[in-house]
């Protein structure tokens, strides 16, 4: 599986990205990533030209549709992450003064539970 890659990381003179995470909630890797970790709370925001997030898409897109589990890399650190179904899609249209139009993925977890027999 490939990962899901931010090759076009902003520079200074591109838009900029905001973290929220602390030293404790993630483990180093060995090419000096960070791993996020599951029990451990993460959220990085980007603010992309168009075409970027449109090839994010694209590459989530596919890691959805061929595998059950996604990892998203950054330049710092990365997520992988085995999704369960369904995965829950929103779009939420706000049309009075500014236009805006937000589009949200939620992925659940994916459990290793088998459910109980009946006898």
């Amino acid at each position: 599986m490939s990962p899901v890659s931010d090759s076009d990381t902003p520079t200074a003179d591109e838009p900029s990205h905001d973290t929220k995470t602390t030293p404790d909630d993630s483990d180093d890797s060995d090419d000096d990533r960070t791993v996020i970790r599951s029990g451990r709370d993460f959220e990085q925001e980007y603010r992309l030209r168009a075409s970027e997030a449109g090839q994010f898409l694209i590459d989530l897109g596919e890691q959805l549709r061929d595998d059950d589990e996604l990892t998203i890399v950054d330049d710092e650190w990365e997520l992988p992450f085995a999704f369960g179904e369904p995965v829950e899609l929103e779009v939420d249209y706000e049309g009075v003064g500014d236009p805006e139009l937000e589009i949200e993925l939620e992925l659940p977890g994916r459990t290793d539970e088998a459910a109980p027999d009946v006898e």
